[in-house]
């Protein structure tokens, strides 16, 4: 009955039920998503999946979405789904919760993409969005996020077709019985390898993306009165917790649920890199200004990270940058940032920059191990100007909700990334409607974040 019960909830979600620390959270994570996906255009890899997206041609007036960034409507909701959920992963500026997922770059553009096709409020785009965050976060701590991780899956791309579908089925206003037709649906589509590691290729771009086209195919394909496995979590053959793992966690779905709240523990990512070093990336910065530019560096990871982060650093692609831990703390001690510029073709292939990289020795940390992934901690050791040796431990990264000042964190990454295309008037526009998000519109949002010359035009 787990996958009943949560379609259950999801169905009889209302707004009144929602913390209205959830809701604020959620106002500032979509904002956050949103300027991530605006700087994630015009990237190789976001074009390449929006001209596939494009090439199946323009849907009827009033059942078309927008490509964020653009003036006019021209895909399917679906599509759309996919090309903006890409884009907000397209440069790893995306938010991520600790339970190993990427979660905005799924919600936000499957919420978005029906919001312009269907008449809903802005109060079910807040519940759809709860919703979303919800599922897909207690979907992977169900699997177990380590466990699943070593066994090589990427759980944005596991658990986001179950959030996604979740979200979707609100927008479309599903019954209990179709929203776990959806799950089901969704769950016979998740997926996702981590083998983009091995050489540092685009799927990963592509995974948040599907996940939200997935999702949202889902549901409406369950409104249309396709069936799911309505037992899609915990059948014994074939269900999804036993097919991804081998200890799965099915009470985490369904505990306290209405009670206790994921979402605000969600994470923003103020450096373009795989968030489970941005504990390593803090340390490197506040030890950077006594570090002696020389001697040994140590580190210290978990064992989950140092699998997939800690591998010897050879020039390639961003991705395969954005994903070591030794690039990310070297630039740190090198550049003192982690963002875009950090990883064009002339810094990726780097003298300096590659030699101090290999040259850290990543330390084998059984409290880390303990305390990972509840906690994304690290810590990161240097010799000092003054002689001797620093040493900085961090819990959980500065993104995290642990910082009191992760709201402004998220309004001042959303200037630096969307004011340089969109001038600053409408920057303070986007950043009030989302933090009054119930009283906006979402056609007047994609319009702010249309080129000047449109919204002049319109």
């Amino acid at each position: 009955m787990i996958t009943r019960t949560l379609a259950g909830w999801v169905a009889g979600l209302t707004h009144d039920a929602i913390p209205e620390d959830v809701l604020k959270t959620l106002r500032f994570l979509s904002l956050d998503t949103f300027g991530s996906a605006l700087a994630g255009r015009g990237l190789a890899w976001t074009d390449a999946i929006e001209a596939w997206a494009k090439a199946g041609g323009t849907p009827p007036a009033g059942r078309a979405a927008t490509v964020w960034g653009e003036a006019t409507p021209c895909l399917r909701a679906a599509d759309a789904a996919l090309v903006n959920g890409a884009a907000a992963h397209g440069f790893e500026l995306d938010d991520f919760h600790n339970a190993k997922l990427h979660l905005g770059a799924v919600m936000l553009p499957t919420v978005f993409a029906l919001a312009e096709t269907l008449p809903a409020d802005s109060r079910r785009i807040e519940v759809a969005l709860a919703a979303g965050y919800e599922v897909a976060i207690r979907s992977s701590l169900a699997l177990g996020p380590a466990q699943a991780r070593l066994r090589g899956w990427h759980l944005t791309a596991v658990c986001g077709p179950l959030g996604a579908a979740a979200a979707a089925s609100v927008m479309l206003g599903l019954d209990a019985e179709r929203t776990a037709w959806a799950l089901g649906l969704a769950g016979t589509q998740s997926s996702g390898l981590y083998a983009f590691s091995s050489d540092g290729t685009d799927t990963k771009r592509f995974h948040p993306g599907r996940a939200a086209q997935a999702g949202l195919m889902s549901a409406e394909l369950a409104w249309h009165g396709l069936t799911g496995p309505t037992e899609i979590y915990e059948a014994a053959d074939g269900g999804l917790l036993k097919a991804f793992v081998d200890q799965p966690h099915p009470d985490r779905l369904v505990a306290d649920l209405g009670n206790h709240w994921h979402a605000p523990r969600t994470n923003f990512k103020p450096y373009g890199c795989c968030g489970s070093v941005h504990a390593h990336v803090d340390a490197a910065l506040a030890l950077r200004p006594d570090w002696t530019g020389s001697g040994a560096i140590r580190v210290g990871m978990p064992r989950v990270v140092d699998v997939q982060c800690g591998y010897p650093y050879r020039p390639g692609s961003a991705l395969n940058a954005q994903m070591s831990g030794r690039y990310a703390i070297a630039v740190a001690l090198l550049d003192g940032a982690v963002l875009p510029a950090q990883f064009n073709d002339a810094r990726l292939a780097a003298e300096d920059v590659t030699a101090l990289a290999n040259r850290i020795e990543i330390v084998a940390d059984a409290d880390l191990d303990a305390r990972y992934p509840a906690q994304f901690c690290g810590w990161v050791e240097v010799e000092t100007r003054q002689g001797g040796r620093s040493r900085i431990d961090i819990d959980n990264p500065s993104g995290s909700a642990d910082n009191p000042r992760r709201a402004d964190g998220i309004l001042s990454k959303f200037e630096a990334l969307a004011t340089p295309g969109l001038g600053a008037d409408a920057v303070a526009r986007l950043q009030a409607c989302f933090q009054s998000l119930p009283d906006s519109s979402v056609q007047e949002i994609l319009m702010l974040a249309a080129p000047a010359v449109a919204r002049r035009a319109g």
